[in-house]
């Protein structure tokens, strides 16, 4: 498996545990519907989070979070659209991008939430 494989599923593993410490209740990972993916759907506080996972090695080619393009974004809101369509009933729904930084002893952790266009 490649390097960037691996710290990919590496760190979505590690945001399953820290959003569940953080009181999230993870509903399902890596749900696909045709090409689209969505890393985590989690619900708290009756909101319904739809978030991107993002995860490095190290900031040398910059921060996690500056990896979310425009066009990842319009990808996990057709995701998130076909997974409204098959789990209706969610009257808030929020998007979140979880940023983890693997270069230390312990993982930098940056939850950007209510991410928009």
């Amino acid at each position: 498996m490649s390097r960037h494989i691996t710290t990919g599923k590496n760190g979505e593993d590690l945001a399953a545990e820290w959003l569940s410490a953080k009181g999230f209740a993870i509903l399902t990972r890596n749900w696909r519907q045709g090409r689209y993916e969505i890393d985590i759907i989690a619900s708290r506080h009756d909101v319904l989070h739809i978030i991107e996972v993002k995860s490095r090695n190290s900031t040398l080619f910059g921060a996690p979070e500056e990896s979310v393009s425009k066009k990842k974004l319009n990808n996990i809101l057709q995701g998130a659209a076909g997974w409204l369509v098959e789990y209706p009933g969610h009257k808030r729904i929020q998007y979140d991008v979880l940023a983890i930084t693997l270069n230390k002893s312990t993982p930098e952790y940056f939850l950007i939430e209510d991410v928009y266009l």
